[in-house]
């Protein structure tokens, strides 16, 4: 039923597979490359999980990508707005950080531009930002 009702997901995992079948690697949307030489395995179970890989490289590597170009931009914008804040902690999609009280809405603000901003996607890109004494209290 999901693929009747998603057709896409299923021509892009047919086109991802094939895709690493003929060139041997997938690639992230900034170019990294995944090899995946056992796609060709005559061992059912190992060329299954190469294909597993293939499919989900692309959207988890993008997704990595995506984190470290906020992470690397967000860290010299704060040093160049001589900010005392400074992130802590990264979790998959999220980014922790230790903000001075009279920092926050420029911290705020600036996140949320440069996390939204790291990337240009065909869909939008949008930031969710909470804050706490800790990070339970942030969500």
């Amino acid at each position: 039923n999901y693929f009747a009702t998603h057709p896409g997901v299923q021509s892009y995992i047919n086109r991802i597979v094939e895709e690493a079948k003929e060139k041997g690697f997938v690639t992230t949307l900034l170019g990294r490359r995944r090899y995946v030489k056992d796609i060709h395995s005559r061992n059912r179970n190992v060329a299954e999980f190469a294909k597993r890989t293939a499919i989900n490289t692309p959207i988890q590597g993008s997704a990595a990508d995506l984190i470290k170009k906020s992470m690397i931009e967000l860290h010299r914008c704060l040093k160049a707005e001589r900010l005392k804040s400074y992130m802590i902690l990264q979790v998959h999609d999220e980014l922790v950080l230790e903000v001075k009280e009279e920092e926050l809405e420029k911290t705020r603000t600036l996140v949320k531009e440069v996390m939204e901003g790291a990337m240009e996607l065909s869909v939008p890109l949008v930031v969710d930002i909470g804050f706490g004494e800790h990070w339970l209290e942030a969500h």
